[in-house]
């Protein structure tokens, strides 16, 4: 299960880039263009996160904190704002704030702050079991420890970059993901590895994971496109 962000920004091209950034860090996130919308999604939705543009039309962020702080004292809350003075980061923080980032940001250094801010939020929680861990078939992998357990019970110490890989493929169940995709999340802009590397991970990912490896139910190639991971095939080969 992806941890949930509330992403509630009016500007559409930084809520376009912010979106797309946080989806490919493998979590689920629900947007909002202005106060009274972001508020209506947090009473109606769980979330792990909010990430809260203060300078909106109508309701100011600081507003919406204000009023979401009234019924919910636990989710963590990070401002967005290009207000950089001493006072306005004091009265967002003292609104309930658990952040502040002033734009223009480094979109590493706010991935860094969400990624802190919902380990948090999660410590201790199911939700923290099911996103360190995730099943399938006869399988087991363990995103934190780098763990994982084959259909035939054996475990594999698996690398950095193999676990990056799994997860953004599980994250995207059901959908191809391109190679540039894969070269983005796993290996970042400045190492291209050849097709043939990412081949031989899936190639790997078959011998630990799959009965049949030539006839993989989890994991496929789809030729000149990417790779996909899904679970609908073992489901209509059991029936």
């Amino acid at each position: 299960m992806a941890a949930r962000i509330l992403l509630v920004e009016d500007e559409e091209n930084l809520l376009d880039v912010i979106t797309m950034n946080l989806e490919m860090e493998g979590y689920e996130v629900i947007t909002a263009k202005n106060g009274a919308d972001a508020i209506k999604k947090h009473n109606q939705q769980h979330f792990n996160l909010i990430i809260l543009d203060v300078m909106m039309p109508e309701m100011s962020g600081f507003e919406v904190c204000e009023k979401i702080r009234l019924t919910n004292s636990e989710i963590p809350i990070l401002f967005l704002t290009a207000k950089d003075s001493h006072q306005d980061k004091i009265n967002g923080l003292k609104l309930g704030a658990d952040d502040y980032l002033t734009k223009p940001f480094n979109l590493e250094e706010l991935l860094l702050r969400t990624r802190v801010l919902i380990k948090h939020s999660m410590k201790g929680t199911r939700e923290e079991v099911e996103l360190q861990t995730y099943n399938f078939g006869d399988n087991e992998v363990n995103f934190v420890t780098f763990r994982a357990k084959g259909f035939d019970g054996k475990e594999y110490e698996l690398t950095k970059k193999e676990t990056a890989l799994l997860k953004l493929l599980i994250d995207k169940m059901d959908t191809v993901v391109s190679r540039q995709q894969i070269l983005n999340y796993v290996w970042g802009y400045d190492v291209y590895p050849s097709t043939r590397t990412i081949d031989n991970f899936i190639l790997s990912f078959r011998k630990y994971f799959e009965r049949d490896p030539r006839n993989p139910v989890f994991f496929h190639s789809v030729r000149g496109v990417g790779y996909k991971f899904t679970l609908h095939e073992q489901l209509e080969n059991a029936g």
